[in-house]
């Protein structure tokens, strides 16, 4: 006949079962919060993967960041320097010269130069990337537009693709700007980990922040938003988040069964262009010349 198990025995070992756990589990946070930015930021040098451009006309620029890193960006002029431009943020993967057809697409559609930039570490650039040097280089892109360009910034149109719309709505709460355009981008950094990892602290363990949902009620300006219904890596719910809270004028087009993957620029270009030309300052007539 077996004996009971002890009940003082059976609590220690669920004891230790639980103590067990919890180090390995808070030895894990401790290691992810270690290598966050690894996770984050996914840059490929120009070493590694290079494209050439799409448009032929398309020049190499630099200009200095506000701690003095060379930022390296692509200046594709557009047909009418009165038209503007349109400041492109790429996502957290590879270097701008993967976004070369987004770029020309976005030329070509839209009748405005386009300038893509790179954060620090990613393309040509040196440095390390982080929440803060992206909104950097940002800035600096910016400046480049206004100060060398000589485009007013009331003719910038900003566009953030994934991550980059962190970058994209910080910069359209500090400047004047046309529009600001997101491309499947989340309402914050934490909110789209703890999609893909719901069993961890994000919104405490996470220091990039990106925090688009807080911020975009503070922009002034037209916004267009696209997703796609399919995307696996920011929910479609991200995009309806962002769209309910930005202001008016404004516009929210999906697309449906498309995934996080350059599909929704070929489909967004002319609906951009003709919400663009129809809430531009100027009138519709002058938008079109």
């Amino acid at each position: 006949m077996e004996q009971p198990v002890p009940v003082r025995s059976r609590r220690n070992r669920i004891g230790r079962f639980v103590l067990r756990w919890t180090v390995f589990y808070l030895g894990m946070l401790l290691v992810l919060w270690f290598i966050e930015r690894r996770l984050v930021f996914r840059p490929s040098s120009a070493a590694e993967a290079w494209e050439a451009p799409v448009n032929t006309n398309t020049r190499d620029v630099e200009f200095p960041s506000a701690d003095g890193t060379k930022i390296h960006a692509w200046w594709l002029p557009g047909n009418d320097p009165a038209a503007g431009a349109l400041l492109l943020a790429c996502g957290n993967g590879g270097n701008l010269s993967h976004r070369g057809k987004l770029a020309d697409d976005l030329q070509r559609a839209l009748g405005v130069g386009v300038l893509v930039f790179d954060y620090p570490g990613y393309g040509k650039n040196d440095g390390k990337p982080n929440e803060q040097s992206c909104y950097a280089a940002g800035d600096a892109a910016f400046r480049w537009l206004t100060d060398e360009v000589k485009i007013p910034a009331s003719r910038i149109i900003l566009m953030g693709e994934s991550l980059g719309g962190g970058t994209a709505v910080e910069l359209a709460t500090r400047h004047d700007h046309r529009a600001l355009v997101l491309m499947y981008t989340f309402t914050s950094l934490p909110a789209a980990a703890k999609y893909h990892y719901p069993w961890l602290p994000t919104s405490t363990l996470m220091s990039t922040r990106f925090d688009n949902l807080s911020k975009i009620a503070r922009v002034q300006r037209p916004v267009f938003i696209a997703h796609g219904t399919a995307d696996g890596i920011i929910p479609f719910s991200h995009g309806e988040a962002l769209f309910a809270a930005a202001n008016s004028p404004k516009q929210f087009m999906w697309v449906d069964g498309a995934g996080h993957d350059m599909a929704i620029s070929e489909a967004m270009c002319v609906p951009l262009a003709k919400f663009l030309n129809t809430n531009d300052e100027r009138g519709p007539e002058a938008a079109t010349r």
